[in-house]
């Protein structure tokens, strides 16, 4: 069918992943639809959705790539999501001079362990974490290894800009929590932009906010097999 493949989309601000699935089973009339790769209603940025059972099938090989993003991590305050849309449990006056930062961005470089937050999908036990969280419910997860690259692109108190690239699994909220409580002040992310996804990027994605607009092409967008390059090699 015309309407399947594999369709890089710029999800906008404020809307769910599923949100993009839902529209496009509404623009499509094809139930099986996927995504490689979920991201928060408050980010921005690429997502891979896979639409049709042929490319469903291949989600485990998108999700397996390694990610890019730029971030801007808000210090100073804490909140329990670890993000913008949470409420603040902690706040701090100490301001970290820039050598601070740039000695502790150093700690996070390479292969480190990584907690995921309370606040996310993963699931232990078949429990979803944040259901647990959403009743004051804090269990035990295990660090799990991820790998990172680590820019530092603006630092003006309290906005710490990065650009980062990483390994699957990685929890860029848990990574804005790591860094204020090494920095020893605390801090959340205040804004994501997801900037690749494997060897999609921006600039090869359809505006999510347009997919419901009249006249937009977004089956130029479409690749009917897979990208000769799909896998990115750093």
């Amino acid at each position: 069918m015309r309407n399947e493949g594999i369709l890089p989309v710029c999800k906008p601000a404020a809307k769910t992943s599923f949100h993009l699935v839902a529209l496009l089973r509404k623009l499509t009339q094809i139930r099986t639809i996927g995504h490689a790769g979920t991201l928060d209603p408050f980010a921005t940025g690429v997502m891979v959705l896979l639409i049709g059972k042929p490319f469903t099938k291949l989600s485990a090989l998108f999700l397996h790539q390694d990610k890019e993003y730029e971030a801007v991590v808000h210090l100073g305050v804490t909140t329990d999501t670890y993000d913008l849309d949470g409420q603040v449990v902690e706040t701090s006056g100490f301001v970290p001079t820039l050598a601070e930062v740039e000695y502790t961005l150093e700690k996070f470089q390479g292969t480190i362990l990584q907690t995921p937050p309370m606040f996310s999908a993963k699931k232990i036990q078949g429990k979803k974490l944040y259901e647990l969280a959403r009743k004051g419910i804090t269990i035990e997860r295990e660090s799990v290894p991820v790998t990172l690259r680590i820019e530092l692109l603006n630092y003006a108190y309290p906005r710490l800009s990065l650009k980062i690239q990483c390994s699957k699994g990685t929890y860029i909220r848990s990574l804005a929590y790591d860094i204020g409580k090494a920095l020893g002040c605390g801090a959340h992310l205040s804004q994501l932009v997801r900037t690749r996804s494997g060897s999609i990027t921006l600039n090869e994605c359809c505006d999510g906010a347009q997919l419901i607009e009249p006249g937009y092409d977004w089956c130029k967008f479409l690749l009917s097999s897979m990208p000769h390059a799909l896998i990115y090699k750093p």
